[in-house]
């Protein structure tokens, strides 16, 4: 696809939720409003998403996906979940669960580590 991680952070908010807030999307993914702003419109620039003034709030932008930037997060999504099965041919369902488990708490761990060094 050729997208930064940022804005495939950005694609995914908007696939999963739908219209969304730029103010929203820069809390969610912890980018600063310059960045934000850059990285929409070039996704905007290259016909992904679209942006509009919210009707009853004027200084609210939202964002949406276009029906490419759907199709396209549609099929990264679907390439994804078979990438994801192939890697786990051949283990139980409990040996999945315990992995994602272990994820899980490793995530929580790396997470307390990084909360500590921002205090």
């Amino acid at each position: 696809m050729g997208i930064s991680q940022s804005r495939l952070e950005i694609l995914n908010q908007l696939f999963e939720y739908g219209e969304v807030s730029q103010s929203q999307l820069q809390k969610t993914l912890k980018i600063d409003s310059a960045a934000i702003t850059r990285h929409l419109k070039q996704l905007e620039l290259n016909g992904k998403i679209t942006r509009r003034k919210c009707e009853t709030d004027n200084r609210i932008t939202l964002v949406r996906l276009t029906q490419m930037g759907q199709d396209q997060m549609s099929s990264l999504w679907k390439e994804k979940v078979e990438f994801v099965e192939n890697m786990l041919i051949g283990f139980s369902e409990e040996e999945i669960d315990l992995t994602l488990e272990y994820l899980n708490r490793i995530q929580i761990n790396m997470n307390q580590i990084n909360s500590s060094r921002d205090n």
